[in-house]
């Protein structure tokens, strides 16, 4: 922990609990590697909370999306999320810059792998330790493979969501990063109208959107409640994209009181 701690310059940061000190003394350490536009590796939960990021950050960073979410049931909805995705990025390219153009990682689909992580878990409500514990294997996924591909920083766009805990996604992927030794992005990418401005890129990208987070307890919590797939047109109004079920998630990974164990 120390040695990587001094690997990164940023022994006197304070980062459990604050919510951007870790990721300040990242941005410094970039600075003084005089990094003109550092690489991002950004884990995208879906096509549509994946807009509102690039367009933030497309500027600051060169972007590779990386796409893994073997939470997502079934086969056939993993498709549909995974084409949404390819389709915004193709879309997006053709009319951004040579410096803005975004690559595409594709992860394993291994759905397998996030049952075992939800084992034990089965009953726990929506924004419980399921959920804590399927963001956890995404972002260290997503830290590995920043790692192994050389980029600068890693973020995901879980926290676009008005639904998804940002104090624990933060958390998670503050401890994922010192353990990785590559900084992590903490953003929190719902201020500044971050979900309304996804609603708005969804429907100008005609952008496939899902009515629950992923994974086959969300799918059935939908089902119960009687959930329903929302139109993009009725979701870019002004009032409809407040009501609108979240393109992540309409109760999954809510504020919760409970502490992850890190």
């Amino acid at each position: 922990m120390d040695t990587e701690k001094k690997a990164l310059n940023i022994e006197n940061a304070v980062w459990d609990g604050a919510e951007d000190d870790y990721g300040a003394a990242c941005f410094q350490e970039g600075r003084d590697k005089q990094l003109v536009k550092p690489s991002l590796l950004l884990h995208s939960c879906c096509g549509p909370c994946s807009t509102a990021v690039v367009e933030r950050l497309t500027k600051q960073y060169r972007i590779t999306i990386f796409f893994y979410n073997p939470n997502i049931y079934d086969g056939d909805e993993y498709e549909r999320r995974r084409d949404a995705q390819i389709k915004f990025i193709d879309q997006f390219n053709r009319s951004a810059g040579a410096e803005e153009q975004i690559a595409l990682i594709e992860g394993i689909y291994e759905p397998e792998v996030f049952e075992q992580s939800a084992a034990g878990l089965e009953h726990e409500p929506e924004g419980g330790a399921r959920c804590t514990e399927c963001f956890r294997l995404r972002l260290e996924k997503t830290a590995e493979t920043a790692v192994m591909t050389g980029c600068d920083f890693f973020t995901t766009s879980l926290s676009v969501s008005p639904h998804k805990n940002h104090g624990l996604i933060a958390k998670l992927g503050n401890a994922i990063s010192v353990r990785y030794g590559i900084c992590f992005i903490s953003d929190d990418f719902k201020k500044k109208d971050g979900y309304r401005r996804s609603v708005e890129l969804a429907a100008k990208y005609g952008l496939y959107r899902q009515n629950y987070c992923g994974c086959r307890f969300a799918a059935g919590a939908c089902t119960e409640t009687g959930g329903a797939e929302t139109s993009v047109a009725a979701e870019h109004t002004a009032d409809g994209a407040a009501r609108a079920a979240c393109a992540c998630a309409e109760t999954g990974g809510a504020e919760t009181s409970a502490e992850p164990e890190l």
